[in-house]
């Protein structure tokens, strides 16, 4: 089995740990399939509610592995297409998991060690880190992860460093949405994480998941007469629910 990517469970949270931390967490076709086999794993486990995704070592992710770039120069259009498609695949993996997703950022977030970022629900990230998309730099387009990039930072400010390519602060990043939660320092971001876990402890798991999926229903959407009924119906069939019910009959009741 890799050890590429570690996976850790603790009681309903998992964990997954980029483990190169020799290359900065940079991913290649190996580490790739990895994650999108824990997360195909991670997905079908209904008692886990929260999935952390972290870094080994100085860096969060640096984006794709030097040696892997250079073995896909010789690729043909084909190979080529296939091995960004593994990689379309694992995002997407990651991104639609069930379960609320926290990404702790430190050290480089960069190419598509930052769609990794722009994958994951909530982001903590400590002052020191540095994210950038300088797939232009290399005649390059930030292709696969773009989608989730542009949905974590909106087209205005994608159009500026899908371009430029620049690197930008951990401030930058939370002035631009793409990070929601700025520590004080590499401790505090953990401080943070601790506060979010103890937070989201509190809620209905079910509900949790079926407001992530709302997200992604409406995302986009005009608000029409379906969408009011539709929204209707997810409502009234959480309320309906068991879980629902336990809650809100222990809520009244105190």
């Amino acid at each position: 089995m890799s050890d590429s990517v570690l996976l850790s469970y603790d009681k309903n949270i998992a964990t997954l740990t980029l483990n190169r931390p020799e290359v900065h967490n940079a991913f290649n076709a190996e580490m790739i399939e990895r994650i999108a086999t824990l997360c195909d794993e991670i997905a079908l486990r209904n008692d886990i509610d929260v999935v952390i995704l972290r870094g080994e070592g100085k860096s969060f992710s640096a984006g794709a592995d030097l040696n892997w770039m250079k073995e896909s120069i010789t690729y043909s259009q084909n190979q080529n297409e296939r091995d960004a498609y593994d990689l379309a695949q694992m995002l997407g993996k990651l991104n639609s998991l069930p379960q609320l997703t926290i990404a702790r950022v430190h050290g480089a977030a960069l190419g598509g060690g930052l769609g990794l970022v722009s994958c994951c629900d909530v982001v903590i990230a400590a002052p020191e880190a540095k994210f950038g998309l300088s797939e232009v730099k290399l005649g390059l387009i930030p292709a696969t992860i773009g989608p989730y990039v542009l949905a974590a930072i909106g087209q205005r400010h994608a159009r500026r460093f899908f371009q430029t390519g620049e690197r930008f602060s951990a401030q930058k990043a939370h002035d631009i949405g793409l990070v929601h939660i700025l520590g004080d320092d590499e401790t505090d971001i953990d401080g943070h994480l601790e506060k979010m876990l103890a937070e989201v402890a509190k809620n209905g798991p079910y509900a949790m998941r079926a407001a992530k999926k709302l997200c992604f229903d409406l995302s986009g959407s005009y608000v029409t007469n379906d969408i009011m009924e539709n929204t209707a119906e997810r409502i009234a069939t959480i309320r309906t629910g068991e879980e629902a019910q336990t809650r809100l009959k222990a809520f009244l009741e105190k």
